[in-house]
This record gives C-alpha cells, structure tokens and sequence, in this order.
C-alpha cells in the first residue's frame, strides 16, 4: 500500500475476525513504532502486547471505550518511561504524550497497511484508566501507559467520516 492511500483510508475499526495476530505480524508493527520521532531521540516508549482472552476482556473494566477489546485478537499498549522522556520538571512539562502519540500512530499505519484493522482508545490523561491498567498489568511506577491500541483482522468497513474543509487551512497570516 501507498503511503498516501494509507494515510487516507485508514479507519478505525471495532468489529473483527475470530483470528489470531501472528507474532511476527505484531513484531513489524511495534518495529514501525519504535521508528516514530520522539523529542530529542529519547524513544521513551514500550509496548506491552495483550493477546490473552481473559485480559483482553479485562478492559472493558478498565476502560469502558475498549470495551470491544474482548473481541480483538491483541492489544497494544503504548506506555511512556516518565524518566526517559524529554520534559523540563522546574517548568511542568514532559513531552511523554507527545512521543506516545508518535507511537500510536504508528501502530496503526503500520497495522491498516498489514490488513489489520486497529482502534485507537484512550489511557492518558484519565487517571482513572490509567491506575487500573497500572494495577491489573503491574506496571513499574515509572511507566506510564499512554494508550490502547485494539487489533485484529477486520469485520467491517466504515464509511469515510466527513473532514473539515481547506477553510482551514491559513497561509502567511491568519
């Protein structure tokens, strides 16, 4: 698939095939996310890779937007080492979502032009989403998990959501 053809026919997609992922599919697309940019080359990233029934129910619990999870072949959950991203404490700023976001990205680019269908849900900022997973994953206090990714071999094709017009678009000066 064409760069461009992907990155305007990708979809998020809730639906799947009762079909496994097969680990070196999952392997290409953590290795397209740990190529994303991050700030100042820190890769701060890791990838937790969920594909255990029993868990994938879980998150339903943790995060009622995957609740569709139980029905994917895998999860990836993108987490961010908060000593490892570039921030400025004295300011109060890190750019841990932002390398997150990179790597989320990633996964789903790389995952439609696999033939996967993917589904981006949300772990940060809620707090509450976030302690679940942190509990029930037991993950080390300076992870933060940033976001769910929900994977599988498509059973559905959604329709192409209407996109803001090139009135957004400004040149030069607003």
């Amino acid at each position: 698939m064409e760069l461009m053809e992907g990155l305007l026919t990708r979809r998020s997609i809730r639906k799947f095939q009762d079909r496994p992922i097969e680990k070196e599919v999952l392997e290409k697309i953590i290795k397209a996310a740990e190529h994303a940019p991050s700030a100042h080359n820190t890769q701060p990233w890791h990838f937790l890779v969920i594909q255990n029934k029993e868990h994938l129910k879980h998150f339903r619990v943790m995060q009622r937007s995957a609740l569709f999870a139980e029905n994917a072949a895998a999860v990836i959950l993108v987490c961010v080492d908060k000593g490892e991203s570039f921030s400025r404490e004295k300011e109060g700023w890190s750019y841990q979502d932002i390398d997150g976001s990179a790597a989320t990205m990633n996964i789903l680019l790389a995952a439609h032009s696999l033939g996967l269908g993917a589904c981006w849900c949300g772990a940060s900022p809620m707090t509450g989403p976030i302690a679940a997973i942190k509990e029930y994953f037991e993950l080390p206090e300076n992870i933060a998990p940033f976001s769910i990714v929900v994977l599988g071999y498509p059973d559905e094709t959604p329709k192409e959501m209407p996109r803001h017009s090139t009135e957004r678009i400004h040149w030069e000066k607003w």
